[in-house]
């Protein structure tokens, strides 16, 4: 007897679950669900689906997935609700933008029931009262934004559309996953204008690219003309300071020479025949002198006594003897007589 109502039920069961097309929003859409199944005392819910009982008319019990078992006559199961995510094709519809924009859109919708008490009782067909607020609720959101942030805002503006949504299908027991607009239409017109823009637009950046390019590089230039003379400064300075120490280095070399020259001048002057080698040197340097004057300039500058060589070299002399006996003045009253006491060696009287 339990073979038979089993092989009963799932022959029901299997013909109850043959779909047919229901239609709701327009006569190009189209849901199919499944039929109502019958009541054979044992019934087999499929996975993610769930029906609703209803015993002499009231609301009994929803049937889980899996073995169930019903009382003939007073059991009647009234509704089946599936839970899978259910994907909506919202039609085309036309709204207008903040800026009077006139806009073909349509979307996709996608959605699933949570509860299937509400889903049942809580509104008469839940797919189609969906569609209806969405396509409502996209043409408000449309008329919040303007037509170049309709384009800009795609993904804020369907986030606002599930949020709407929900608001309102919380006591329908439906929950809105996501929204996506699929395709906007804008009239030609407005489209032509778009394409203008868009080419002004790149005319515009190209332009600016190009003079950007052009700044660049005449501030490239500058900038190595810039370097250039500041190296070349650099070049010219350090070349100064090399040339002035090197002279600095040669004058000093010189003064040290002369002064060692004029030490040893002074030694050999205090030696004995010094006068005599002076008076040498002075005559020597008298003849070279006038040995000069012929070559290196045609105008001659002769003293009245040119032709007394020995007469010009006691001359000579004398200035120096004169100026040396000065100097020794000098020292003598510069320098304290206490040290003059301690010197060993005084210095030689002048000759």
């Amino acid at each position: 007897m339990l073979q038979t109502l089993c092989r009963t039920g799932g022959a029901v069961l299997k013909h109850s679950q043959r779909t047919v097309p229901v239609l709701w929003a327009t006569q190009a859409q189209q849901r199919w669900v499944s039929s109502l199944p019958m009541n054979t005392v044992v019934l087999f819910v499929p996975q993610q689906e769930s029906w609703v009982v209803e015993r002499m008319g009231r609301f009994h019990r929803i049937l889980e997935p899996g073995l169930n078992f019903l009382i003939p006559i007073l059991d009647k199961i009234r509704y089946v609700q599936s839970l899978k995510e259910i994907v909506i094709d919202v039609p085309e519809q036309s709204a207008v933008s903040l800026d009077n924009v006139t806009l073909q859109i349509d979307g996709v919708l996608y959605l699933r029931i949570l509860d299937p008490f509400k889903a049942s009782y809580g509104v008469e067909d839940p797919e189609y009262a969906v569609t209806q607020l969405a396509q409502t609720t996209m043409r408000s959101e449309l008329g919040k934004l303007t037509l170049d942030k309709v384009f800009r805002e795609r993904e804020t503006l369907n986030t606002n559309i599930v949020h709407s949504i929900n608001q309102a299908s919380d006591d329908w027991g439906i929950r809105c996953l996501r929204y996506e607009i699929k395709d906007i239409h804008v009239p030609p017109r407005v489209k032509e204008s778009m394409q203008m823009q868009v080419e002004a637009e790149r005319k515009k950046r190209a332009t600016v690219l190009e003079s950007e390019g052009h700044k660049e590089a005449a501030i490239n230039v500058a900038e190595g003309r810039k370097q250039a003379q500041i190296l070349a400064s650099e070049g010219q300075k350090a070349e100064q300071i090399n040339n002035a120490a090197g002279e600095a280095n040669a004058v000093l070399a010189k003064a040290e020479a002369k002064a060692k020259a004029i030490r040893l001048l002074s030694e050999a002057l205090a030696e004995q025949n010094g006068n005599a080698a002076a008076s040498l040197s002075v005559a020597e340097q008298y003849v070279s002198a006038f040995s000069k004057l012929a070559k290196e300039s045609n105008t001659i500058l002769l003293p009245s006594n040119s032709g007394d060589i020995s007469g010009m070299v006691t001359q000579a002399m004398a200035i120096y003897g004169s100026l040396a006996k000065q100097s020794s003045k000098k020292i003598e009253r510069v320098t304290p007589e206490w040290v003059m006491e301690k010197s060993e060696d005084p210095a030689p009287p002048a000759q």
